[in-house]
C-alpha cells in the first residue's frame, strides 16, 4: 500500500481570485494539468495550500472540487495538524475520509514541545486516524526539529505511521532516517532542492511545491532517481535548479503561484499576512520560462 506514495506528490496551492475568494476553476485545471503530466499523487491544504488561512468551510469545498477533479485517478492525502493535539484528533474524528488516502499531519509548531512530547502527539493522532498517517518535520516553519530518533520510535511502534516528509534541508538527518528505517518505512523529501539526492539514497520521492508548475520533467526525475539512474536525474535537476530557488526567494506560495500565473494555470494572488512575488521575480521568473521553453 506504501507504493502508492512513491514518487511525486504535489502539495498543491490554493488559487484565489482577485477579490481572495477561492478559484476552483483554476484548482480544476491545476488537478487536471499535474495528472495529465505523470505526478502521482496530490497533497491537499498544506503550507503551500495556505491552509492557515482557509476557514473549514472553504477547506470542505477544495476537498470536494479536488476529488470531483480527481475521479479516483491519483491518490490523494489530507493535511490536518497543528499544534493542539486535542483539536487535531477532534477534525480528525469529524472528516469524511471517502477518497482520501493518508493524512499528513505536521509536527507541532510554536509550542515547541520536547522530543516526548511530538512523540506522544503523534501517538494520540495514531490512535484515532483511519487512515495512514505522513508525518511532517519542518523545523523552519515549526521552530522545533523532530530528531531522527524520535521519527524512527514512532515509526516502529505504530503501524499506522507509515511515513515521514522530511523537510529540514539537511542531508545529514535524511541519510540518519535512512540509514536506520524500518524496511517499509517511508523517507519522502519535503525539500525540493534536495529531492533528487534523498531518492538516489532510497527516499521514496518527494511531496513538491515546484513539481505542480512542471509536473512531467519533475516526475521523471524522481522516477530516474528511484531507479537509481543518477546522471539522468540530475540533468532533469540540473535544469530546474535555477526556478527552485527562485520559487522560494520571497515566501511560498507566492513563488509558486508566480509560475503558474505565467503559465496561465491560476492567479498569482495570496492572502495576507503573505504578499504576492515581487515585480522583480516575476521578471525573473518569466525570463526562466522564457529560456526553459527553448530548452
Amino acid at each position: 500500500m506504501n507504493k502508492k506514495f512513491e514518487g511525486v506528490g504535489i502539495a498543491i496551492v490554493t488559487p484565489f481570485k482577485n477579490d481572495l475568494s477561492v478559484d476552483h476553476e483554476s484548482l480544476t485545471n491545476i488537478v487536471n494539468y499535474n495528472i495529465g503530466n505523470g505526478m502521482d499523487y496530490i497533497v491537499i491544504s498544506g503550507t503551500t495550500g495556505e491552509s492557515v488561512t482557509i476557514t473549514k468551510t472553504e477547506k470542505q469545498e477544495i476537498i470536494k472540487t479536488i476529488k470531483e477533479a480527481n475521479i479516483s485517478r491519483v491518490p490523494l492525502v489530507l493535511g490536518i495538524g497543528g499544534n493542539n493535539t486535542h483539536q487535531v484528533i477532534e477534525e480528525i474524528k469529524n472528516t469524511d475520509f471517502t477518497g482520501i488516502d493518508a493524512i499528513l499531519s505536521v509536527s507541532p509548531y510554536y509550542s515547541k514541545p520536547t522530543q516526548e512530547g511530538i512523540y506522544q502527539h503523534y501517538k494520540a493522532i495514531s490512535a484515532v486516524a483511519p487512515v495512514p498517517i505522513i508525518m511532517y518535520n519542518v523545523p523552519g516553519r515549526t521552530s522545533s526539529n523532530m530528531l531522527p530518533q524520535t521519527t524512527l520510535r514512532l515509526a516502529k511502534d505504530f503501524e499506522n505511521i507509515i511515513a515521514v516528509k522530511e523537510a529540514g534541508n539537511n542531508m545529514s538527518q535524511y541519510l540518519w532516517l535512512l540509514k536506520d528505517k524500518p524496511k517499509d518505512f517511508m523517507i519522502i523529501s519535503g525539500d525540493d532542492d534536495l529531492a533528487s539526492s534523498v531518492t538516489l539514497a532510497g527516499g521514496s520521492g518527494v511531496i513538491s511545491v515546484l513539481g505542480q508548475a512542471f509536473p512531467a520533467d519533475f516526475t521523471k526525475m524522481i522516477h530516474l532517481g528511484l531507479n537509481g539512474q543518477a546522471k539522468e536525474a540530475f540533468e532533469l535537476h540540473f535544469k530546474l535548479m535555477e526556478i527552485t530557488s527562485l520559487i522560494f526567494s520571497e515566501n511560498n506560495p507566492a513563488g509558486i503561484k508566480a509560475v503558474l500565473e505565467a503559465m496561465d494555470l491560476c492567479d498569482a494572488t495570496v492572502r495576507l499576512p503573505l504578499v504576492q512575488a515581487t515585480n522583480d521575480l516575476k521578471n525573473k521568473i518569466q525570463e526562466f520560462l522564457s529560456n526553459y521553453s527553448k530548452s
